[in-house]
């Protein structure tokens, strides 16, 4: 069916009046009609994420709709001997309460028992929720940290892990079958429970167990704290002030939630803009550290002492390795427990040999924390004691199946607090790692392709990598190449390939003699390609850091140049 065929199918029934008319206006600006409609909403790393509107390339009551009815149909084929229940979870973004209560009403008119959040909540808490209410299923309606225009729908399974093969594919095929007239809107009611504080309890309660594992002066520590408009002032400072946190200053301008996020540029702790406005008060005040999240509390930013006392933003990669460090020392564990952390094959490589280094597994997954999830229940017998990806995200234990800024904020406090304590700090803790194991510094870079052309850019450039990829970088020989969409690594010299045995996907990386990496992936979730760069060296003394850390970035710079990002 064409645009214009497309388009008129929405000029009519079932489709509402409102509908009906803003596809027409639509008409007048012929370029945006084709990005309405040119393409359907599709899965990827995070879900389904798009800009509000009319069209099927967009998120509405009808796009929402249609995956909630092919989702209650595959769910009802899937648990045909029993009632499948369905906990749904909203963040601060327009129109979240809204679509999650049709969301809600769709389920119940397919005969499925709802739990539905009263407010709006963290997303960890819903990855939560789904264990403890012993749901089939989670809904958090969240766009993440993207700008203001998006909505998104990310489904949870049983396990509480965002949802992977082989539920990814039976659920998009059933999306699929599933034609915008077969919604049944029409709800019942007596099937939807409203929750709120005792699944609130149960989640605060259980992060508080699982992250306050330091053996410092919480009260001795000043931390700023800003939840960016967004959904994590339901539970950060709740969780901090019960696990003995005393002295937090929030961010009062940008703690109330507001889908507009208006006093940043962009509601992502990846952004250092995002944190200025911390960064600022906490100077004033002498904090030791700095906590921000997104807005569904997923991601979070941190800022802590450095080596000359002064406060600096840590990358994701950075926050990763020192909260993985500090729970690595505690020792909470045994070598019978068969322990591992995760990770990603688009983050830092120190992940694998700082997990080396204390005698644990490090397991590398593809991009997104469902794949973490999934290490979990893959590997029952073996005990999970945390992971993290680049893109700051981090998880503590087992508990939440997704990243989890509530628990991380508070593993981050622990660490700063332990460490004051002890007469350093927790940024020191971090430059340890790198006198033992090697400075390990990343970089990413993202193109922003926005529509349809932009997406037609994105497949060009990897498929020129694919074509003619890079025989060196920094001038380091280029060893191997790994293809993920099929699951292959190509020995440059020999020509020999082996498997890779994780899922296929669109992801490239070389590997070169040195160990710098650079990895290429299109983003599941936005209209981006982004190329992470790793590149590491000895440290052979502390001192040298800053010095050393700077020939680093120079070799970054000059790869970026090579590859015409420069």
């Amino acid at each position: 069916m064409s645009i214009l065929d497309l388009a008129s199918a929405w000029e009519k029934a079932p489709f509402d009046i409102n509908t009906q008319k803003a596809v027409t206006a639509l008409r007048k600006t012929p370029e945006t009609l084709e990005d309405a409609f040119y393409k359907d909403l599709e899965f990827g790393t995070g879900g389904m994420r798009g800009i509000m509107g009319v069209g099927t390339n967009r998120v509405n009551k009808y796009t929402f709709g249609r995956t909630t009815q092919g989702l209650s149909n595959y769910l009802n084929e899937q648990f045909p001997n029993e009632t499948p229940r369905v906990v749904i979870g909203y963040d601060c973004r327009h129109n979240s309460r809204e679509l999650a209560q049709i969301v809600a009403d769709i389920f119940s008119a397919n005969g499925i028992d709802v739990f539905l959040f009263s407010d709006l909540r963290a997303t960890p808490e819903v990855s939560f929720a789904v264990r403890h209410l012993a749901c089939h299923c989670g809904i958090v309606l969240t766009a993440s940290h993207n700008p203001p225009e998006y909505n998104g729908y990310k489904v949870y399974w049983q396990d509480g892990g965002q949802i992977v093969p082989p539920q990814d594919a039976g659920i998009i095929a059933a999306i699929n079958k599933t034609e915008f007239q077969e919604i049944n809107f029409e709800a019942q009611p007596q099937r939807i429970k409203s929750i709120d504080q005792e699944v609130d309890s149960a989640f605060q309660e259980a992060s508080v167990r699982v992250g306050k594992i330091g053996s410092g002066n919480r009260k001795n520590i000043k931390i700023v704290f800003t939840s960016l408009h967004g959904t994590s002032i339901t539970a950060i400072p709740q969780v901090l002030a019960a696990a003995g946190y005393s002295n937090v200053t929030i961010i009062a301008e940008q703690a109330t939630p507001d889908g507009d996020f208006p006093t940043v540029v962009s509601p992502n702790p990846e952004e250092p803009e995002a944190l200025q406005m911390a960064m600022k008060k906490a100077n004033e005040i002498g904090a030791d550290i700095v906590i921000g999240t997104d807005p569904d509390a997923d991601r979070l930013g941190i800022a802590i002492r450095n080596e000359n006392n002064e406060l600096e933003l840590l990358n994701g990669n950075q926050t990763m390795v020192a909260m993985t460090n500090f729970i690595l020392s505690k020792g909470n564990f045994s070598t019978k427990e068969k322990p591992f952390v995760g990770s990603t094959v688009v983050s830092t490589p120190m992940m694998s040999k700082l997990a080396k280094h204390y005698d644990v597994e490090c397991k590398l997954g593809l991009t997104g924390f469902k794949w973490i999830a999934q290490m979990i229940e893959h590997f029952p017998n073996q005990k999970c004691l945390g992971g993290g990806e680049e893109s700051f995200g981090f998880m503590v234990g087992d508990f939440v199946r997704d990243k989890d800024a509530v628990t991380a904020a508070l593993l981050a406090c622990e660490g700063v607090a332990e460490a004051k304590t002890n007469g350093t700090s927790f940024f020191n803790t971090l430059l340890d790692s790198y006198q033992k194991l090697g400075l390990f510094q990343e970089r990413l870079v993202s193109l922003v392709k926005k529509g349809k052309s932009g997406a037609e850019e994105i497949q060009d450039i990897m498929g020129r990598f694919r074509s003619t990829p890079p025989e060196t970088l920094g001038k380091s020989k280029v060893s191997y190449v790994e293809d993920y969409a099929t699951a292959t690594r190509l020995h440059v010299v020999s020509q020999e390939k082996e498997v890779i045995p994780l899922p296929k996907a669109n992801v490239l990386i070389f590997i070169t003699e040195d160990g710098t990496r650079v990895a290429a992936r299109p983003s599941g979730t936005e209209p981006k390609i982004k190329f992470y760069v790793s590149v590491n060296t000895k440290l052979n003394s502390i001192d040298n850091y800053r010095s050393t850390k700077e020939i680093l970035e120079q070799k970054i710079d000059h790869i970026l140049a090579e590859l015409g990002m420069s």
